[in-house]
């Protein structure tokens, strides 16, 4: 299995891991789906279709629109995760996705983009 895979299988276990503590059906189909877009977003990932922005979420880069379903997709099941990981700790859905955008871009593969927090693109 390509590195870049396992790394983001291992994030996505991550963030599921939390989603446990607050119910395991909507963590489950949460699972299921972010598993079943993982290799569409390690591929537009590896392409510079998408990268990883600093809250959190996956933003198109250079204008580009493909998948953008599917990015959609994933970013709403993380702004979820998010929320209720927010809900859970007693902090705000923005810090949330702030503390994992940073755990992202510390496991990103190199060629990933990435935007520091203040807002700049590099590729790591």
């Amino acid at each position: 299995m390509h590195a870049s895979i396992k790394r983001l299988i291992i994030a996505t276990l991550v963030l599921v891991a939390f989603l446990t503590m607050f119910g395991t059906g909507h963590a489950e189909d949460v699972k299921a789906r972010m598993r079943d877009r993982l290799p569409t977003i390690v591929d537009l990932k590896s392409r510079g279709i998408v990268g990883e922005n600093n809250q959190g979420f996956l933003e198109m880069l250079k204008g580009q629109t493909e998948k953008q379903n599917v990015v959609t997709a994933e970013n709403q099941d993380r702004k979820s995760i998010y929320a209720q990981i927010a809900r859970q700790t007693g902090t705000d859905i923005k810090v949330v996705g702030q503390r994992r955008a940073l755990q992202i871009a510390e496991k990103a593969t190199p060629g990933e983009w990435l935007q520091d927090p203040s807002g700049k693109w590099y590729q790591k």
